[in-house]
């Protein structure tokens, strides 16, 4: 699938999430609109989504969209996914993110051969997710969302211990969200990579467009080495 075309996706699977009339300039910029009820953020937050050059924002209110419109149109487009940018145009609380936002298809994607490692598949809802979760620790687990899949799981184990695993979320606009997480001690041996090349496998088998967000340089090496290309980034703010 050309770059293009998957941008396309992208940026219409984040206009849907806006929950409010708004879409990606073609040429850059930064568009702001009223949302309540935008899935982009936390409710009550503000949320900014830039891909391909442009970005949407969404407020939770008049007030707020005023404010954002004449603080961030002095950014440029990359620098309304900066916190540290943002942070010196806004009054800022939180912040959450900055995310990177990756996309790959069929004629892109770089799966690890079968014979690498053997990976296994499990209902989502299997207590050896449970057990890595715990493993992992709350803010890893947190930031994976494995507890949040719709896909079955792809584990690999060692010694009969799930080690790595990985899956999807369901999203719309025909799009996986994918979930890995790997036990601290076993990450940089490739056990992420197989379990989310099983998972991206089986999304593009099911017609979906795969998503990696992630935020540690780590993870995106990963999405990368899979053939997954950063198209942007996501931030969501909560005003002070």
């Amino acid at each position: 699938m050309p770059i293009d075309s998957l941008l396309v996706r992208a940026r219409g699977l984040w206009e849907e999430l806006a929950s409010a009339p708004v879409s990606f300039a073609p040429i850059g910029g930064v568009n702001v609109v009223v949302s309540p009820e935008s899935r982009t953020c936390p409710a009550g937050w503000v949320g900014v989504v830039a891909l391909g050059g442009s970005a949407i924002v969404t407020a939770p209110s008049e007030d707020a969209a005023v404010l954002v419109r004449a603080t961030l149109a002095s950014l440029p487009v990359e620098g309304v996914t900066d916190a540290d940018a943002v942070r010196s145009v806004l009054p800022v609380a939180r912040v959450l993110g900055p995310a990177a936002l990756a996309y790959t298809s069929s004629d892109r994607f770089r799966p690890v051969p079968a014979d690498v490692l053997t990976v296994e598949q499990l209902p989502g809802n299997h207590p050896d997710l449970r057990r890595l979760e715990k493993l992992a620790g709350d803010d890893d687990a947190g930031e994976a969302g494995l507890d949040g899949i719709t896909s079955p799981a792809f584990v690999v184990r060692e010694a009969g211990e799930v080690v790595a695993a990985a899956g999807y979320r369901a999203w719309p606009s025909w799009t996986a969200h994918i979930s890995v997480l790997t036990a601290p001690e076993r990450r940089g041996r490739g056990l992420a990579r197989a379990a989310g090349s099983a998972t991206t496998v089986h999304a593009l088998a099911a017609g979906l467009l795969p998503q990696w967000r992630a935020r540690v340089p780590q993870s995106r090496r990963v999405a990368a080495a899979l053939g997954f290309r950063e198209l942007g980034a996501q931030l969501s703010i909560e005003l002070a």
